[in-house]
């Protein structure tokens, strides 16, 4: 018998995503270690954007919000602003999905680009307006640019993934 065809591990791989994200947000790798200083990638937002847009609803907003709850308290950041960017990823994700006749990866390559600008702007906006955060802006600029060429490599693995799941119905 197949491992995918049993009901335990159907059920965990259609929690695959959201335990990949609460695993993220709790583990806070970066690759200082490496002598690599300015190769930083936000590998949530990838994953949230790829599940809220091609996932069928397996990525619950309610579990997005705390999941930006402890990415705030991991990385000592003020509580909520890590959920507000998470679900303006998903709003971001959702209209896509909604008004796309014809996806395409490149298409939605692209619109991810303009989604992490667009809450990454907002984001470092609030904390330096209200909370008075010193930004090394080189480093934000790489981590867009990171985060933004990951996408591509990540859409395969999660389409893949994703082909799996369907395949266990």
């Amino acid at each position: 018998m197949e491992l995918s065809k049993l009901p335990i591990s159907r059920k965990l791989l259609s929690l695959g995503p959201i335990i990949l994200l609460y695993i993220s947000v709790l583990n806070e790798f970066d690759f200082n270690y490496l002598s690599l200083k300015y190769f930083s990638f936000n590998f949530p937002y990838i994953l949230i954007f790829y599940w809220s847009l091609k996932g069928e609803g397996r990525l619950s907003y309610v579990l997005v919000f705390f999941a930006g709850l402890i990415n705030d308290v991991v990385v000592g950041l003020p509580i909520g602003i890590s959920s507000m960017t998470y679900l303006s990823i998903c709003v971001f994700a959702v209209y896509l999905r909604n008004i796309t006749l014809r996806p395409s990866l490149i298409k939605d390559w692209f619109f991810f680009l303009f989604t992490i600008l667009v809450t990454t702007s907002v984001f470092y906006s609030i904390l330096v307006i209200f909370f008075y955060v010193k930004i090394d802006y080189y480093n934000l600029l790489f981590n867009v640019l990171y985060t933004f060429l990951f996408y591509y490599f990540f859409s395969y693995i999660f389409g893949y993934y994703l082909n799996l799941l369907r395949r266990t119905k």
